[in-house]
């Protein structure tokens, strides 16, 4: 059996939920990466926005017009959640289309869920 686990980007996390076991720092270095990235409120909002958008991807045009920023602004911050694992894109013609990674998302939540009490789960 396999002990790799969630995976972000291309890094392969063998993760404990933090509040199971202590993580290494690799483990730490990895889920700090993405936290900071949606720990900004125009990323939060960005990562909402594409994952509410209807077919859960959205056109950077579409993002755009959410903020007072300019284009450049905002494509910086899609690639501080791109390059974290928390969001992916795909060029069609002159756009790009961004959809959420769910297996990022999946990760951040069970890092943080309460271990289950042996004797709750018997």
């Amino acid at each position: 059996m396999s002990k790799q686990g969630p995976s972000v980007g291309d890094e392969v996390l063998c993760c404990s939920p933090v509040v199971r076991e202590p993580l290494d720092a690799e483990q730490a270095g990895t889920l700090a990466r993405v936290f900071k990235a949606i720990g900004e409120p125009v990323r939060l909002r960005l990562l909402s926005l594409i994952a509410s958008h209807a077919g859960g991807e959205a056109c950077v045009c579409d993002l755009t017009g959410a903020f007072e920023l300019s284009g450049p602004t905002i494509s910086h911050h899609l690639k501080v959640l791109r390059e974290a694992g928390v969001i992916e894109g795909e060029r069609r013609g002159t756009w790009i289309y961004y959809r959420v990674r769910p297996d990022t998302l999946r990760l951040l939540s069970d890092s943080l869920a309460p271990a289950l009490d042996v004797a709750e789960t018997a």
